[in-house]
C-alpha cells in the first residue's frame, strides 16, 4: 500500500483476505448480541428511573448504547458482540480503537442507525465493498477486521 492511500494502515483485502471473511456476518450477530446486552442494561436501569424510564425508552436505549459502545469499542476495540465473534475494529492507521476513535465511530454510527436510508445504505456496503465497510467506516476510513491469533 502507499501513503497515497487513503486506508493506507489497513490490510489489503486482496493479499490479507482472510482478515475480511465473513465479516458481514459476524458483524451482524455482534449487532444482535450487543442489542440484547444493551435492552438488558436498560431493564437494569428502569426500577433506577422510578419506572419514569419507559415514557423516554427510545432516549433511554440511545443512551445506554452510545455508552455501552463507547466503553467497550474503547477497552477492546470492539463491541462485547464484536469479540465475541472475533472481530475488532481498526483506525485508517491500522490501530486499535482509542477513545476518540470510539467517540466518533460511535457517533457516525448512532446517526447512520437512527434514520432509515442511512443504516440500509451501511448494511449494503458491508455486503459490497472490500473492506465490508459501513457507512461510518467509509467516513472514518475505519474497519472491522477477523481478529488474529
Amino acid at each position: 500500500m502507499h501513503m497515497s492511500d487513503p486506508h493506507w494502515g489497513l490490510p489489503d483485502p486482496v493479499t490479507q483476505a482472510d482478515l475480511y471473511a465473513d465479516i458481514p456476518v459476524k458483524r451482524g450477530v455482534a449487532w444482535i448480541v450487543d442489542a440484547i446486552i444493551v435492552f438488558l442494561l436498560t431493564l437494569l436501569i428502569l426500577p433506577f428511573t422510578a419506572f419514569t424510564g419507559l415514557f423516554f425508552y427510545p432516549a433511554l436505549w440511545l443512551f445506554v448504547s452510545f455508552v455501552y459502545r463507547v466503553m467497550t469499542i474503547t477497552n477492546g476495540s470492539g463491541t462485547l458482540g464484536m469479540r465475541l465473534m472475533s472481530v475488532e475494529l481498526r483506525t485508517w492507521r491500522g490501530e486499535r480503537f482509542g477513545f476518540g476513535d470510539a467517540m466518533l465511530h460511535t457517533l457516525l454510527y448512532t446517526a447512520c442507525v437512527s434514520f432509515l436510508v442511512p443504516q440500509l445504505v451501511s448494511i449494503v456496503m458491508m455486503l459490497t465493498t472490500a473492506r465490508a465497510q459501513g457507512l461510518h467506516d467509509l467516513a472514518l476510513g475505519t474497519a472491522a477486521i477477523n481478529r488474529s491469533r
